[in-house]
């Protein structure tokens, strides 16, 4: 199971303001580009002004960055707009933000960078083993359980906490520990099923 399987309901809400963003000319790379520089922007500003009360973006910007994540896809399948360029920025561009996102909890954790840094690491590995599923003759894989939207609803949590009044503590270190069993767990099931899908082809 994983959050990703509820996209298709998402995108049936998001069409109708697809079509009009087409209509104006917007291009999904557009899209793209304007998401990957927000959420750098913003980790990179979490991470000089690590102040609680501004981790309350996080949530905020996940939510919405998931909803340019579908438009910019359905502007690309829907609207003609597929590009190998487009395919580079995606993929690129969302594990960029998603290592600058992270990292502002990395920064605050009391116990240390290493261990959210490995959840980083390990997480940026999953969407290559995702990706590595169209080199071998499959699909792009996005099983789960800890896939991209599974993250931004962990990551999203951790940052109302914190802006809450939240504090890391050592129990941070088990939160990390699990987490970087689930994307393991992930990673598994994504090469398992890429050379099953390319098996069957």
């Amino acid at each position: 199971m994983s959050v990703y399987q509820l996209k298709s309901r998402f995108q049936n809400i998001l069409r109708p303001l697809v079509r009009a963003l087409a209509a104006r000319g917007v291009t999904a790379n557009q899209v793209t580009s304007v998401s990957a520089v927000v959420s750098i922007a913003l980790g990179l500003f979490l991470s000089v002004a690590p102040l609680p009360h501004w981790f309350l973006l996080v949530p905020v910007w996940f939510l919405l960055r998931m909803g340019l994540n579908a438009i910019d896809g359905m502007l690309a399948r829907e609207h003609g707009q597929k590009s190998i360029l487009g395919a580079y920025l995606n993929e690129i561009g969302d594990v960029v933000s998603d290592v600058a996102l992270y990292l502002p909890f990395a920064l605050i954790d009391p116990n240390g960078l290493l261990p959210a840094m490995a959840v980083i690491f390990l997480s940026a590995l999953t969407e290559f083993a995702g990706i590595l599923g169209q080199a071998v003759g499959a699909s792009r894989r996005y099983d789960g359980p800890l896939g991209k939207s599974d993250r931004a609803v962990l990551f999203g949590a951790l940052g109302i906490f914190v802006a809450a009044g939240g504090p890391f503590a050592a129990w941070t270190s088990w939160l990390w520990a699990v987490a970087a069993l689930l994307l393991v767990w992930t990673i598994i099931n994504r090469i398992r099923a890429g050379i099953r899908e390319a098996a069957a082809r």
